[in-house]
């Protein structure tokens, strides 16, 4: 065999061997970032706060640890897979036991923003949660369902025509702007 063919195969072997590797640190990343999203839902200390630090640290982390796979393939897949699966999670966390604590701090913080607020609105599916914590703030307001909301509340003020909106898929949103360019810049190194 030339030796021009050897060198071809090894090469070869070695892109593939980098490329196994790569897939199973990705395989671990993606455990890990389930693993760090359970214990935040179950946390009540870090509720609002720990949920956004958690997936800031678990992008920066699939973006770190996945570079070498990313090099290989698209970037933007690990990117949006990143992004999904926090959704995800987030949309999770209206089943969890914890919710009503967390629909209280997004209530507080919203009720902070419009204190004259008359309406909460929520998904259908989370208006037990809403009441629950309606009823821990001590605030007798109507809930009203909107499929719109979902993973938190939407205020709606005494004239009807402002609101705000405070949910968890909302904050992820806003954050992703953020993330999208360290994630590359993580991803280039």
């Amino acid at each position: 065999m030339a030796l021009d063919k050897l060198l071809e195969n090894e090469t070869q072997q070695e892109i593939e061997q980098i490329r196994a590797q790569a897939q199973a640190r990705a395989g671990e990343i993606v455990a890990q970032a389930q693993e760090r999203a359970r214990t935040l839902i179950e946390s009540r200390t870090r509720q609002m706060e720990g949920a956004r630090q958690a997936e800031l640290v678990r992008a920066r982390s699939a973006a770190d640890l996945d570079s070498n796979a990313q090099r290989l393939s698209a970037s933007d897949s690990l990117q949006a897979q990143a992004f999904a699966t926090s959704e995800g999670y987030l949309q999770g966390a209206a089943q969890s036991p914890e919710y009503p604590m967390i629909v209280v701090r997004l209530l507080e913080e919203a009720l902070g923003v419009l204190p004259d607020a008359r309406v909460v609105e929520t998904a259908s599916a989370e208006m037990g949660a809403v009441h629950q914590a309606l009823s821990q703030l001590g605030r007798q307001l109507e809930v009203r369902a909107n499929e719109q909301v979902k993973t938190g509340v939407r205020l709606v003020g005494a004239d009807g025509k402002s609101s705000v909106q405070n949910t968890l898929l909302g904050r992820l949103e806003r954050v992703r702007g953020e993330l999208a360019p360290q994630i590359s810049r993580l991803l280039a190194e």
